[in-house]
């Protein structure tokens, strides 16, 4: 399945805006969003399921993936998932998907992005580009340059693999993004949080859209 991460959108009942969660995909949804990822660290599972459930209904055609939880995504058959380098491992996440999932994976390095099975995964988030308050992290942000030498190493590897930002990004810092080689950015808080979360997300693609425009005609 070919990726639109032009408009990247992750939920999280922690930063959800006041909103619940299936409202919220619905308004992405209305303004835009290409692909939505759900971010529940705290529920108990079943909980997530019914949460899972409900987003993805209220999503339509906008594919959904869930962070970390295969078997969240295999109950609600959904899109498929995103992982962390320190979840469970590409190989294991495909042979439990199955080859038509989406699986995307955090690559913070280039000398992480040398060592990924490529064949595995279809696109890389990267980051964090910019600093994040929506999101605990041990590491600092690795920058607009560091993001550009993970997607060289990695176009280096695979040419035209699939890219996105992560961390910190909203509609007015969202072109440095894309023109450092990234082909989307994923966001939380300028979505989530925003007054208006379709207006928001129809802002950011527009963007997103205007970046890559002036990109290709480079």
């Amino acid at each position: 399945m070919r990726v639109d991460l032009r408009c990247y959108a992750i939920v999280d009942p922690e930063v959800a805006g006041g909103h619940e969660l299936p409202d919220l995909c619905r308004m992405l949804a209305a303004g835009g969003a290409t692909l939505v990822q759900l971010r529940d660290k705290l529920s108990d599972t079943r909980v997530m399921v019914d949460r899972a459930r409900a987003c993805k209904a209220a999503l339509g055609k906008v594919p959904l993936l869930i962070n970390d939880r295969i078997d969240v995504a295999l109950a609600i058959g959904c899109e498929g998932v995103h992982i962390g380098w320190d979840d469970m491992a590409p190989v294991d996440a495909r042979r439990l998907l199955g080859p038509d999932a989406i699986i995307g994976l955090t690559i913070n390095s280039p000398q992480r992005a040398d060592v990924t099975d490529l064949s595995l995964v279809d696109y890389a988030g990267i980051g964090g580009v910019y600093g994040t308050t929506s999101k605990q992290t041990k590491n600092g942000p690795i920058g607009i340059a560091g993001m550009a030498r993970v997607i060289e190493a990695l176009h280096r590897r695979k040419p035209g693999f699939l890219t996105c930002g992560i961390a910190g990004i909203n509609a007015a810092n969202a072109a440095p993004v894309i023109e450092a080689g990234a082909d989307g950015v994923s966001v939380i808080s300028a979505l989530s949080m925003a007054k208006d979360p379709k207006a928001a997300a129809a802002e950011l693609l527009r963007a997103v859209d205007a970046a890559l425009s002036k990109r290709s005609k480079k």
